[in-house]
């Protein structure tokens, strides 16, 4: 049975607080008609610090789209292999175990995708498969979980390694003023993971079965416009519509 050991968590070195965001909120945005509610979703996140991959100040300059994915590329080739390797020793393997990459990311764009780089630079077998999931937002985690056991399933001798590397404050935006758009800017932070699914051995969770349910006519409920200026974050404000948890 497939095992999903012990993950390696990296957060950069630039820290905002709830104090700072809140702030910051009040003081770019003071004349903005719905400032309260945004000040009130976003304290109401339970989010209490967030970690960046620039200091606050270079975080809310907007260079551009062309300057802000060459960044992202280069915290991502700077602060993955560590994490990978880390991965590897709390599953007791090397790079040349590894059957397949899985990488996930949806602040960024690369092509080819870094596991190119990664089985390129880290000692993977050229032979590793590669599996780069981009268009699945906070589910794409639970969705390489479910490829990696699909993998370690078809081959139970299988290992398979999961990197997520997100940097979502190279998708602020500091002209979109949708309530939506500032909560995002107060929820989401800067990180990468990484885990390996084993087919055979390995300590850590047993993975029996998986599965997936899309919650019909939901796809906008958070979204991405695609723009010159980047991925502006889209929630419809319709939450309140799902029944609360019992």
């Amino acid at each position: 049975m497939a095992t999903l050991c012990r993950p390696a968590i990296s957060v950069p070195e630039h820290v905002i607080t709830l104090d700072q965001t809140l702030e910051l909120a009040r003081r770019l945005h003071a004349g903005h008609p719905q400032l309260a509610l945004a000040l009130r979703l976003i304290a109401n996140t339970g989010v209490r610090t967030r970690h960046l991959v620039q200091p606050v100040e270079a975080t809310l300059d907007h260079p551009g789209f062309t300057a802000r994915n060459a960044l992202y590329e280069a915290e991502a080739k700077a602060r993955v292999p560590e994490t990978v390797r880390r991965a590897l020793e709390h599953a007791g393997l090397g790079p040349e175990d590894i059957d397949m990459i899985v990488y996930v990311s949806c602040t960024g764009f690369m092509m080819p995708s870094l596991t190119a780089w990664l089985i390129n630079t880290m000692g993977f077998r050229p032979q590793t498969r590669q599996l780069p999931i981009a268009q699945l937002g906070c589910a794409a985690g639970g969705a390489a979980v479910n490829r990696a056991h699909d993998f370690c399933t078809a081959y139970p001798q299988g290992n398979v390694l999961i990197v997520s590397c997100e940097f979502c404050s190279l998708c602020y935006q500091p002209t979109d003023l949708a309530v939506g758009n500032l909560l995002s800017n107060g929820l989401f932070g800067d990180a990468v993971a990484a885990a390996v699914v084993r087919g055979e051995g390995g300590r850590g969770v047993r993975l029996e079965h998986n599965g997936s349910h899309l919650v019909p006519g939901t796809e906008g409920w958070i979204s991405y416009a695609v723009r010159d200026t980047g991925f502006p974050v889209r929630r419809a404000c319709r939450w309140r519509r799902l029944r609360p948890c019992r």
